[in-house]
Parts: C-alpha cells; sequence; structure tokens
C-alpha cells in the first residue's frame, strides 16, 4: 500500500555575537549565548513543545498508526540539553512510542561533505553517537544539510552503515520519472534513496498562510486528497518541512496546528494509504530503479543546487578560508579550538551570506540577525580572523563556551 514519510528537520546554530574589526586579538568569545539561549526559548515555547505534545497525541490517537521522523543536528540537541532538558524529554517520550525514526545527519549542520570528507565522517559518527545516547538506538537513515546529494554521498553512506538517504525530488534529475518511488542510487547495492515531493512539503512551509496563494486556505482534507492522487502500491510520498513551520515559520494563529492535528486522520481515510518511516520503507520496499544524480542537488530555491550556500563570492571565500584550515586545526589536537571551528562550520552563517533569505517570502528571516549578506559575512570573517590567530604558536587561547561534545 502507498506510504506517507512525514519528517521534521530541527537545528539553530550557536548565534555569533557582534564582532568587530576591534575586536580582534582582544576578545576571544564569539557566540553570543544569550541571544541563543533566548532563541531556544522562544522556539520551544512557540514550536517544540507544543508541536512534539501534539504529536505525541496524535500517536496515541491513531494507535500507532501515525508515524515521523526527525532528523536533528548534534548543534540543536547540544543547546537544548544545555538549557531546555523539558524539549529533550519530550523528545524522549516521543522515541518510547516506537513510532518515530531519528535521522542521521551533520553533528554541526555544515556543508563538510563539499570541502572535508575525513571532517564529514567525523560529524556523521557524532550525530550517530548522541542520537543513540539520548533517544537509544543509532540512526539507520541519512538526511544531509540542505538535503545536499549526490551519487558519492550515497556510495559514501552505504559504507557508513546507513540504509537510506533522503533528498529532494528535483525535476532535473528525475527527468520526467515520478518522485514517489524509493530509488537505488547509482553505485550502490543496499542504500535506498527516498526523495522530497517539494510541492507537497512547500505547500505547508511557504504558502500555507499566503493569501494570495489560489488553494488558500489549506485544510487537512484538502492537502490529503493531494496526497491520494500517488498511484502504485509501492508509492511513496516524502513531506519533509523545517519543524519550525508550526509556531514560528507558520504562526498558531493561521491554523497551522489544526492543520497538522487533522491530517493523520485525512490521511488514513483512505484505508489504502499509511504512514511509514523511511527505515520502514527501505526494509519492505524493492527499489524501482535506479536514479544517478552526478551533479549535487539541494531543496534550496527553484534551481535545486548550492546556490544558497556557496553562490556569490562572499560565501565562497569564507568558506574556503574556513575550511583551509583544517589540517592546522587537527594537528593541534585541541579540544576547544576544534569545538569552535566545527561550530562555526553551521550552514546558517553562509546561508546568511547569501541574497536568498532577503527573498520575499523566506521563512528563515525572522532568525536571521543580519540586515545584509554582507554584513553577515563581515561578522563572520572579523571571528575567523582571531580564531585563526588562535592557531598560531604562541597565539590566543579561544575562550571555552560551553561543555562539547567529545571531538574526533
Amino acid at each position: 500500500m502507498p506510504s506517507v514519510t512525514l519528517t521534521f528537520e530541527l537545528h539553530q546554530p550557536r548565534r555569533l555575537r557582534h564582532y568587530t574589526f576591534f575586536d580582534i586579538g582582544r576578545n576571544h568569545d564569539y557566540e553570543d549565548v544569550e541571544n541563543s539561549r533566548q532563541m531556544m526559548g522562544k522556539l520551544s515555547e512557540k514550536c517544540y513543545l507544543p508541536a512534539n505534545a501534539l504529536i505525541l497525541e496524535l500517536i496515541r490517537k491513531h494507535g500507532g498508526s501515525f508515524k515521523v521522523s526527525y532528523g536533528m543536528s548534534g548543534l540543536f540537541l547540544e543547546q537544548l540539553r544545555k538549557s531546555r532538558k523539558k524539549v529533550i524529554d519530550s523528545f524522549r517520550r516521543l522515541a518510547d512510542t516506537g513510532c518515530v525514526e531519528f535521522l542521521g545527519g551533520t553533528y554541526h549542520h555544515s556543508l563538510a561533505f563539499l570541502y572535508a570528507k575525513k571532517e564529514f565522517e567525523d560529524q556523521v559518527r557524532l550525530q550517530r553517537e548522541l542520537i543513540e545516547d539520548l533517544f537509544g538506538e543509532a540512526p539507520v537513515s541519512f538526511q544531509n544539510t540542505g538535503l545536499i546529494y549526490n551519487d558519492d554521498l550515497a556510495k559514501a553512506l552505504e559504507k557508513m552503515g546507513f540504509h537510506a538517504v533522503l533528498s529532494e525530488g528535483a525535476e532535473r534529475i528525475l527527468d520526467g520519472r515520478s518522485p514517489h518511488v524509493l530509488y537505488r542510487p547509482r553505485g550502490c547495492r543496499r542504500i535506498g534513496l527516498l526523495l522530497r515531493n517539494d510541492r507537497l512539503s512547500d505547500d505547508i512551509s511557504f504558502r500555507f498562510s499566503d493569501r494570495t496563494w489560489s488553494a488558500y486556505p489549506l485544510t487537512a482534507e484538502k492537502y490529503a486528497g493531494w496526497v491520494h492522487r500517488a498511484k502504485g502500491k509501492n508509492a511513496v510520498v516524502n513531506v519533509l518541512v523545517d519543524y519550525e513551520t508550526f509556531g514560528e515559520h507558520q504562526w498558531t494563529e493561521t491554523g497551522i496546528f489544526e492543520f497538522l492535528k487533522a491530517l493523520p486522520r485525512e490521511i488514513l481515510k483512505n484505508p489504502d494509504f499509511r504512514f511509514s518511516t523511511p527505515a520502514e520503507v527501505v526494509k519492505e520496499l524493492k527499489p524501482a530503479g535506479e536514479l544517478s544524480v552526478s551533479d549535487f542537488i539541494s531543496w534550496a530555491g527553484d534551481e535545486k543546487d548550492l546556490t544558497a550556500w556557496c553562490g556569490n563570492h562572499l560565501q565562497k571565500d569564507a568558506l574556503g578560508a574556513l575550511y583551509g584550515l583544517a589540517r592546522r586545526v587537527r594537528l593541534k589536537k585541541d579540544k576547544r579550538l576544534m569545538e569552535v571551528w566545527r561550530s562555526l562550520q553551521a550552514s546558517d552563517h553562509f546561508y546568511y551570506m547569501g541574497n536568498r533569505w532577503h527573498e520575499a517570502g523566506d521563512s528563515t528571516r525572522s532568525l536571521n540577525p543580519y540586515p545584509s549578506p554582507y554584513d553577515a559575512y563581515i561578522n563572520f570573517m572579523n571571528v575567523l580572523t582571531d580564531y585563526s590567530n588562535a592557531l598560531k604558536a604562541g597565539g590566543p587561547a579561544v575562550k571555552k563556551k560551553s561543555r562539547a561534545h567529545p571531538a574526533a
């Protein structure tokens, strides 16, 4: 029977303080700890706690027929564990239902696969260990930062023992084929590829409260009707959205929680449909065919490429400077320096340097502290200059900000 996978992404970076040229060499504390704490507090109250409570209620109400998946960065969980333990506890209650899958990813929500393969592997291992420590089961499905994907990533993940990888159902890779089937990545023998339905996902994330949208208002009944159009007994409809959609990007007043509350009932009204996790899909279905993705794709923008993070000269310069320090960081063998370097890899820092966040309707705008891409770049590069000095012999010691997860 056709399956629906409903996956939520959760990540928040450690936010950088306002760091000027005159701070270089004088102030080695880069994080705006209070801003990060306040943001986690706001999002916990507006989104994480009420959404988790509702998901738990729905799982119990539907007798285990409703299932969801979460892709969480280590940075996100790290901050929750430090200041919002109630949220961690609510995720543990969800884990105890047996109806939730926690996905693998990069611990620091980074672009490491593009720039430093060894660093990528280390971050995936750290995130895997953290998920197992918190929720009792190591991830077997993988969701890369921004759903960035190509054939080489699939091969690397298969070697690391993952069973499934999620990416974007970009039209340019499908070439008329359906995103609603399980694929086998080219060059792989075991791992399965699940493709996000961008239209159905963005209908919730971006268009839900858009009064100019021809389909407004979006009801659960209407949405379920679109899902039920998927044909074939082995069809898989993959919906993946930011968890902050519920309560932050789409405020409570829009009716987003009422939509979520009614969605399982409306989907399950059709007895041919069920909810599944990615791990269940790859265990139960055989791939419908092989799919090759030679060039990188992502879930960002109309192009579904890497432009959102490394499309302009500001982003490329910052990324080159950051990952150019990789060898020096590892040679230092200093856990505090490693922790800071990895925190600076969070993709948000480079996203803010791009133009996409400035586009109308970008749901991340409320979480962006910078007035322009150039301001984001200058602030980051001032921090990186001071950090780079810390790597030099006799350089200043970077201040330890919080207990780090053990580094490689």
